[in-house]
């Protein structure tokens, strides 16, 4: 699947992902009564218009972007609706062409990550037949408990060619907490990025690693740092944008080759009709206005890498 996504943003030429992360906040007004209308002002009229507003941006963008990063927990907290939602968004996304990193930052140990990984990128027996429940083709994952918590997704992942992207160093303001913290005299972000090479390095694509890596667009020059650990890991960059990372920000995260990382945008792109910039599309072409944000991102991202190479 690594390769698949390299192929996507060679294509594309866009080293980018939509992160399809809907509040209702986000969604307007129009969306909601309709989807009130047919469903109520219920779970399901929630999880209605979730989907229509999800559907709207991938029809107006999938054919400019590589992949998108649909984050489990806006779904979640509509219940089992919003549940089907994601299911729905996530085989949508798939049916137009698109890589799909599904956002659910699972980790724990044993049997249970195991399951987490079968869910998400694998499938599951049942009685005589197999299923593919979520069907994405990576999941972000926590090396907090270790490598108890990560191998049952790096067997599915040799097994079924699919991907995972470990959080290293994330984008949130305290995030330093823990990660910056020193052992032996190394943060340890280092020390998880030097993992997620070893990790990487027995699950190979054709020159990039299944194993990726979380590395915040918030800190440049830790993700500088990071590159040179983790050469054949695939950056996944959150933090453009709302978070306040530039394209001026990014170079480093990519190797000369221009490849090695792909960045995210979730509200610049998804709620960009409430942007100033964007203002003239209005509520109504919400679509259009998340169009033009992508370009206005594929522009300013490759300006960066321009002016470095």
């Amino acid at each position: 699947m690594i390769d698949r996504l390299i192929e996507k943003i060679k294509e594309t030429g866009a080293p980018i992902v939509a992160g399809l992360d809907p509040m209702l906040d986000y969604i307007p007004a129009h969306v909601q009564e309709r989807a009130f209308a047919e469903y109520g002002e219920t779970l399901e009229g929630a999880a209605e218009a979730i989907w229509q507003f999800n559907k709207e941006i991938v029809d107006k963008t999938y054919d400019l972007i590589p992949a998108v990063k649909p984050q489990i927990a806006m779904y979640e907290q509509f219940g089992v609706p919003g549940i089907a939602a994601f299911k729905k968004t996530v085989d949508y996304c798939r049916e137009k062409g698109l890589v799909v990193i599904g956002d659910i930052k699972r980790g724990d140990i044993g049997s249970t990550s195991a399951a987490y990984a079968a869910g998400h990128i694998g499938k599951v027996q049942v009685g005589s037949k197999c299923y593919a429940p979520f069907q994405e083709d990576f999941v972000t994952v926590n090396p907090y408990l270790g490598s108890d918590g990560v191998d049952p997704f790096l067997k599915v992942c040799k097994e079924e060619k699919r991907g995972i992207f470990v959080l290293v160093k994330t984008s949130n303001p305290s995030s330093g907490e823990f990660q910056d913290r020193l052992i032996d005299g190394k943060p340890l972000y280092e020390l998880v990025g030097e993992k997620v090479a070893e990790w990487g390095a027995g699950a190979m694509g054709d020159a990039y690693s299944y194993v990726g890596a979380v590395v915040g667009a918030t800190y440049p020059e830790i993700g500088k740092a990071l590159r040179k650990i983790m050469p054949k890991a695939y950056i996944l960059v959150p933090g453009y944008g709302a978070q306040g990372g530039k394209g001026k920000d990014l170079a480093h995260f990519f190797n000369e080759d221009g490849l090695g990382a792909i960045v995210n945008s979730s509200r610049g792109i998804i709620a960009a009709y409430k942007q100033e910039r964007y203002r003239q599309f209005g509520a109504e072409n919400f679509g259009d206005a998340s169009r033009a944000a992508v370009e206005d991102m594929i522009a300013d991202i490759r300006g960066a890498l321009e002016s470095r190479y």
